[in-house]
């Protein structure tokens, strides 16, 4: 089994809180906030404890993964890649089960909010586990 650097997964969980908040903040209340304003579903105050849960455990799950990938070397391109297959196996659901399942005003919108929303934040998660991982340093 890798040896794993606690203080790299933490690391790389605090950036998978900090890359996705960010990103889905400005997505959801900033740049696509008419888009989810007329979604009749969602609700008026989101309950922000379960998404930061959320974040916590994807961004543990994805960190540890990486550390195990990565224990033959990393570097950004290979960051990069991992973060954008990880994307677009998880965003796949949002982007193109949710729309199916619930009336969203547009499916197009949809699938294009989510899917350019969710492979920006994992492309930069990405991008700084890939950094984070390519440093000799613990």
């Amino acid at each position: 089994m890798a040896d794993i650097s606690y203080k790299k997964l933490f690391l790389g969980i605090l950036a998978f809180v900090v890359v996705s908040f960010a990103v889905q903040f400005m997505s959801h209340f900033v740049i696509n906030e008419r888009h989810f304003s007329e979604i009749g579903f969602m609700r008026q105050e989101p309950i922000m404890a379960l998404g930061i849960v959320t974040m916590l455990i994807q961004g543990a799950v994805l960190s540890y993964v990486y550390s195990i990938l990565s224990s033959n070397g990393s570097s950004i391109a290979k960051g990069l890649t991992y973060g954008l297959l990880m994307g677009v196996f998880l965003v796949s659901y949002v982007a193109l089960v949710e729309p199916s399942k619930y009336a969203v005003p547009s499916v197009i919108q949809w699938i294009s909010v989510e899917g350019i929303a969710g492979l920006l934040q994992f492309s930069l998660f990405g991008l700084l586990i890939g950094m984070l991982y390519s440093r000799r340093s613990d």
